[in-house]
C-alpha cells in the first residue's frame, strides 16, 4: 500500500513537470493579429504583450488588461482545485469511482 503511494507520488511529480514544461513553451510563443488600426500580440500563457491602436500603445491599459485576464486565470484555477478535490476523494474510496469502502 504503501510502495503506491510512492508511485502515485512519482506520476504526480511527473505530470507537474511536463505541465511547467507546458508553460515554458506556451510563454515562448507569440499570437500576433492586426486588424483595422489594431495590433495585438499576445503570448501563449494569456499575457497580453502589446495593444496598438492606430500605432499607439498605452502601457497602463495593457497593465490592467493583464490583471484582468491573471485575476480571471486564479478564479479558473480555483475552480478546477474544488472540482479536483471532490475527485481525489472519491479515488480514495470515500466515493463511487473509489473502488468500495475502506
Amino acid at each position: 500500500m504503501a510502495f503506491d503511494k510512492i508511485k502515485q507520488l512519482g506520476q504526480l511529480k511527473k505530470m507537474r513537470d511536463q505541465a511547467m514544461q507546458i508553460q515554458k513553451q506556451l510563454a515562448a510563443e507569440e499570437i500576433e493579429l492586426e486588424e483595422g488600426g489594431i495590433k495585438v500580440v499576445i503570448t501563449g500563457d494569456q499575457k497580453l504583450k502589446l495593444l496598438e491602436i492606430d500605432g499607439m500603445s498605452n502601457a497602463r491599459v495593457l497593465e490592467l488588461i493583464n490583471k484582468a485576464i491573471k485575476k480571471s486565470q486564479e478564479m479558473a484555477a480555483r475552480k478546477l482545485a474544488e472540482m479536483s478535490g471532490g475527485l481525489t476523494g472519491m479515488l480514495k474510496g470515500q466515493g463511487p469511482l473509489g473502488g468500495g469502502q475502506q
